[in-house]
């Protein structure tokens, strides 16, 4: 099955609906799978005195809160409405993260394949058992959690009546500085869980995500932007659309070169071996009756005739007809 790559828009779009839709087109165009939003009522998402994390400080300034923010980068839901009619349109997949249960209700309503559960989400309790009840399958990132916080909230979700789950590696960082990245623990949480994993990326640049695919996930999730240059709190940490096409590209060519584990001569090779290998062949003029030896016998290209492997079982045996230097031995 080919790995799912989400193009995290998130808020991205600046509360632009215009914004979002140029999103969508790009997205398409880089050939992403899934664009995926972020959809939330401020109010009943953070307290008026909740302050911004470090990262939106830096990108976004320190003299407005959490909330102030939240309530600029909004999309209503008759924006979210026309964004799925316009990824159906366009052919690619409509998702959006609900931040709160109002969201996850009104969400539900959407033709969305899966959820997609943010880290921040993975202890809240009320919000896990609303989306669970759904029986939706459930995508849910893991940044900032321990091993314990992840298997309550799959336990929990479980018994709700949650439907398949996949667990994506994640550190919350923008940007994720590459010490901190700790792709190992995708088995890790494979390996505890017996769940699929993917990896839900915030460094910088593409080469993170193309080496989670090749250790086994099958999500990827990377924040999308048209330009690092727009103002908001993930434009910096984001890939432009020419990366994210570049990263897809790279994606779907890993996946290509893992093939199927089983050790064998490719279609694409089969057509080398004669010219690559050896056989055995003459090293002088050889009469018929004459014994092989290592005197009158060596190995040469090319492959197509009796394999060096062969060589003590040819030793002693009567040459069968004459040989000039070079000719392929046949028996």
């Amino acid at each position: 099955m080919a790995v799912k790559i989400i193009a995290e828009a998130g808020v991205n779009h600046n509360g632009s609906l215009a914004l979002a839709k140029q999103m969508v087109e790009a997205a398409a165009a880089a050939k992403a799978d899934y664009i995926k939003f972020q959809t939330f009522v401020p109010k009943h998402l953070v307290a008026s005195s909740a302050q911004k994390a470090e990262y939106q400080k830096k990108t976004t300034g320190k003299h407005e809160s959490q909330l102030e923010m939240l309530e600029r980068l909004a999309l209503g839901q008759e924006g979210f409405l026309e964004l799925e009619a316009y990824c159906k349109k366009l052919g690619i997949g409509f998702l959006s993260t609900p931040f709160d249960l109002e969201s996850i209700a009104f969400l539900n309503q959407l033709e969305m394949e899966f959820w997609k559960l943010p880290s921040g989400s993975v202890t809240d309790l009320p919000y896990l058992l609303e989306i669970a009840k759904t029986g939706k399958p459930i995508v849910m990132s893991t940044g900032m959690c321990r091993m314990h916080e992840i298997e309550a909230a799959v336990i929990r979700m479980r018994e709700a009546g949650a439907g398949e789950i996949t667990l994506l590696h994640c550190n919350t960082e923008y940007p994720t500085p590459m010490k901190d990245v700790n792709l190992n623990a995708m088995a890790t949480l494979r390996e505890a869980f017996h769940l699929p994993v993917g990896y839900s990326d915030h460094t910088n640049g593409i080469e993170v995500a193309v080496a989670a695919v090749a250790l086994g996930a099958v999500v990827i999730e990377k924040h999308f932007t048209l330009s690092r240059s727009l103002e908001g709190p993930d434009h910096k940490a984001s890939l432009e659309p020419e990366e994210f096409a570049h990263m897809v590209q790279a994606i779907r060519n890993i996946e290509a070169a893992m093939g199927t584990g089983r050790k064998e001569p490719s279609k694409s090779e089969q057509k080398n071996m004669a010219a690559a290998r050896k056989s055995i062949v003459a090293k002088c003029a050889i009469r018929k009756g004459e014994r092989f030896s290592e005197q009158n016998l060596t190995t040469k290209r090319p492959g197509n005739g009796i394999s060096p492997m062969e060589w003590p079982n040819l030793m002693g045996k009567e040459s069968p007809k004459d040989f000039e230097p070079d000719d392929l031995i046949v028996l």
